[in-house]
């Protein structure tokens, strides 16, 4: 029998290839734990269901480790088993930088997916990553637009989408059902670089908070993104309607008179649209 993990996963991941209308996807991994639940709730969802699915696994390689090549064959092996495609790039241009990895990350993906006409890319987030980036946002220092980024589905650009299915599930949850299934987990040794922001904050201050704050801070903060996350839209559907009205019908311009009239929150938004736009149009 499933678990209601697999059951809500399958119910979940049913209405959103039903919604798209898609036949084939791209599944980023990065080969721990929550990659491996992902690869198997994927598999076994489509077994289950008998979906016609094309199926693209890749896999970046930052080579951060001595070990990472073993990485990769143990991922060979769980995705052999599965008969499906599996790309691996690696990356030479060695970085320390989480936020430049990220970024080296999210452009071979889009490249990739732009070469060969993928709509949506999968990935394995889970609760627990949004709570680390939500805090890695506070201390950096950005806008409402910046912490509510993190989202389920997100539109990365007009052709491409990023859906996270995982993202209401806690890591220790995503251990559980591992454990449960008996998956062969990869130990990433990496994940203990103190170096690396996201790991202090993974595993000193979550748990600091957790500790002596409180032991929920998980649902707190995904109810605090939640109430964001309408406020910014609402904020941005006046900034868009405030941007159609005060534009120039022919010249590359804004009405100073009618937007100088607004809250000042709402000046500002239409003026990141303005420029926005502007960077986008070729003049002529």
């Amino acid at each position: 029998m499933n678990t209601y993990i697999e059951k809500k996963f399958n119910q979940k991941f049913d209405i959103f290839l039903s919604k798209n209308k898609l036949q084939a996807i791209l599944i980023a991994i990065s080969g721990g734990q929550d990659s491996i639940c992902l690869i198997n709730l994927i598999e076994n969802f489509q077994k289950k269901y008998k979906k016609e699915l094309s199926i693209t696994y890749i896999y970046i390689d930052h080579q951060w480790t001595k070990n990472s090549q073993r990485q990769i064959k143990h991922l060979i092996n769980i995705i052999k088993e599965k008969t499906k495609k599996f790309v691996i790039y690696q990356i030479n241009q060695l970085t320390n930088s989480e936020l430049k990895a990220r970024e080296l990350r999210y452009n071979i993906l889009i490249k990739y997916s732009q070469q060969y006409k993928y709509t949506h890319i999968i990935t394995a987030h889970t609760q627990t990553d949004k709570t680390e980036t939500f805090l890695q946002h506070i201390i950096r220092g950005t806008s409402l637009n910046g912490i509510t980024s993190f989202n389920e589905y997100r539109k990365f650009n007009d052709k491409i989408h990023i859906y996270r299915p995982l993202l209401e599930l806690k890591r220790k949850e995503i251990k559980w059902l591992c454990r449960k299934l008996y998956l062969p987990i990869w130990s990433d040794i990496t994940n203990y670089n103190y170096t690396i922001n996201r790991n202090r904050l993974r595993h000193e201050l979550i748990p600091y908070i957790h500790k002596y704050f409180n032991n929920n801070i998980d649902k707190k903060i995904n109810d605090f993104l939640a109430h964001s996350k309408l406020e910014n839209e609402y904020i941005n559907q006046n900034a868009i309607k405030l941007y159609l009205n005060s534009r120039h019908n022919i010249n590359i311009a804004l009405n100073y008179q009618l937007i100088h009239k607004q809250h000042i929150a709402l000046q500002i938004r239409t003026l990141q649209i303005f420029f926005f736009i502007i960077q986008n149009t070729i003049l002529t």
